[in-house]
């Protein structure tokens, strides 16, 4: 058969028309049609954490994991009719925070109780106080969380070292014991009822590693510090609970605990501490669905309970990524504020004291041991510059004896003080550490007064002299410590500027960007966890946080009122701003 030359042409002509378009849509023409996907995001800024690909337009997911990012046009073709598409008008789309230092179960006490983290003096406690009796039973124990003395307009009086005493407290709840734990967690103030109930008197010896605070007179003040808060026996007179009423209030802290996550826009949050049934509790919702976000988590309990069962309980990427349990938590001293951080040298504001040593160096080796056998990291929360020391020399003689072993990551959690001549042992040692930005900001107005100006500029929340010395930083809140929320965290890290405006060491803040890898990338690296999280890649999980403002990019004053608009898990939307 005969073929014109006008039809000749007329099919070339479109041969290559077709060619084009598909070029255009970013296949050849012998490319097969790509699986279209569940959901694509596109007409974003979509920054990867990537340095092969720094940023994108557009995203596509399948399931749970990454298939591609592109240009708006190019990414079009995984569209089909049953792709949720979801237009981010110009929105930035980052991997989804890491929180690498929270305490998951009390995130979720912290609903259930007196928020103290906004009162401005003790007088306002004491009111809060006076209302939560009016709506409790008669014998009920009444909690709250979060008051900082450092943080009140002024001191009450009396007061001894600047803490409030237990009398004001008594005229509001004479019959109800209550109990209200410092916002760092290293202290709690508690009434004469709850004393009593406890049989804290007079004679009552602080224990090892705690102190019972005193007046001059002898008689305890209220404030328990450090291993003195064990002395509590909490619901202390109250009928005990059912074990069905245990096990609902215990899921409803977790479940609590998640939804706060995901509404702050933490996919992964990595747990700082938790005894065995508690992760059997997790791994049970996990197993029904019902816990969104991703939990990464340290045991905390006695080495004589965990030795028998670490194998056990080691689980790695367990779910499809849901939990994972490899790690250990120590704690060797208490918290700057509370003047519980073990320092090589006395507070400048109480000589009399270098802090304390909450748990013997000798049962932390042991752990060591145990860790390092069982293929478990060990965290040890170490906030003075002693405490940071005894720490690396017990990881540094721990890696000497197995020299077999590498790449292990361990940790120390705070890392907030340490001596010059320590800092450099971090990159040394491969050490993660795992910091929180926040607690610069929150602790910077009293942290020289404690330390005196020497010891803050050398060591105080040396960021960039630990990013030189080759270690990684994770970032995270230590919430309830803090607010978990990762914008305020993040603000502080590239900003360290404090309320009354002055900017704490300016030469230790994180670029925009060092501070979100120490929220992403970072934080999955401190976990093991970078292969298949922490940044926007093809084949890793599909988690996203997107923000109502470019935290990249804005002016440094605006990050603070940037909104998480989605919080998206392994493709799934799992929680979305309301803007009514």
């Amino acid at each position: 058969m005969r073929v014109s030359v006008r039809t000749l042409v007329t099919v070339t002509l479109a041969a290559c028309v077709a060619s084009l378009v598909l070029q255009a849509r970013g296949r050849s023409p012998a490319s097969p049609q790509p699986a279209l996907a569940d959901l694509v995001l596109t007409n974003g800024r979509i920054v990867t954490v990537e340095d092969t690909q720094p940023e994108a337009q557009a995203i596509a997911i399948n399931d749970d994991k990454i298939t591609a990012l592109g240009t708006s046009g190019a990414i079009q073709q995984y569209v089909g009719p049953n792709t949720k598409v979801i237009d981010l008008q110009g929105q930035l789309a980052i991997p989804g925070f890491i929180e690498s230092h929270g305490h998951f179960t009390g995130v979720g006490e912290s609903r259930l109780q007196l928020n103290l983290m906004t009162a401005k003096s003790w007088d306002d406690i004491v009111a809060m106080v006076a209302e939560a009796v009016k709506r409790a039973k008669p014998g009920e124990w009444i909690y709250g969380r979060g008051w900082h003395q450092e943080k009140w307009t002024s001191r009450p009086e009396p007061n001894v070292e600047g803490f409030p005493t237990h009398a004001s407290l008594d005229r509001v709840s004479p019959d109800n014991p209550v109990v209200l734990v410092h916002a760092s967690g290293h202290a709690s103030f508690a009434n004469a009822k709850a004393m009593e109930l406890s049989g804290i008197r007079r004679p009552t010896e602080s224990p090892r590693g705690g102190e019972i605070l005193r007046d001059a007179s002898g008689d305890a003040t209220g404030l328990l510090r450090e291993e003195a808060t064990d002395l509590i026996k909490a619901g202390a007179g109250e009928p005990k609970r059912t074990a069905d009423e245990t096990l609902a209030r215990e899921r409803r802290v977790l479940e609590l605990a998640a939804e706060e996550s995901l509404s702050k826009g933490i996919t992964t949050f990595e747990d700082a501490g938790s005894p065995l049934t508690t992760i059997d509790r997790m791994k049970q919702m996990v197993d029904e669905g019902k816990m969104g976000v991703r939990l990464w988590v340290m045991v905390r309990q006695p080495n004589a309970i965990i030795a028998p069962k670490l194998a056990q309980y080691r689980m790695i990427d367990y779910a499809s990524g849901h939990l994972t349990v490899r790690a250990i938590k120590k704690q060797i001293d208490g918290a700057l504020g509370s003047r519980g951080a073990w320092l090589l040298e006395p507070y400048t504001d109480k000589p009399g004291s270098t802090g304390l040593e909450t748990t013997p160096i000798p049962e932390i080796e042991e752990t060591a041991r145990l860790a390092i056998q069982n293929g478990y990291q060990l965290c040890v929360h170490a906030i003075g510059d002693r405490a940071n020391r005894e720490t690396l020399d017990i990881f540094e003689r721990t890696f000497k004896a197995n020299p077999a072993k590498s790449d292990l990551r361990w940790r120390v959690e705070h890392a907030q003080h340490l001596s010059a001549q320590d800092i450099p042992r971090f990159g040394r040692l491969g050490v993660i550490a795992s910091m929180q930005g926040v607690h610069c900001t929150s602790d910077g107005p009293y942290v020289t007064e404690r330390l005196g100006a020497k010891r803050a500029e050398e060591g105080a929340y040396v960021w960039q002299k630990l990013i030189k010395s080759g270690a990684t930083i994770a970032n995270g809140t230590d919430a309830p410590v803090e607010d978990v929320n990762p914008i305020a965290s993040y603000y502080s890290s590239v900003s360290r500027k404090l309320k009354d405006g002055s900017v704490f060491y300016p030469d230790q803040r994180m670029t925009r960007m060092e501070a979100l890898r120490s929220y992403t990338i970072n934080g999955a690296y401190a976990a093991f966890e970078e292969t298949n999280r922490g940044s926007l890649k093809p084949g890793k999980y599909a988690d996203i946080t997107v923000l109502s403002k470019d935290i990249l990019m804005v002016p440094e004053d605006q990050i603070p009122s940037a909104k998480v608009v989605y919080t998206i898990v392994g493709g799934r939307i799992l929680y979305r701003l309301n803007r009514d």
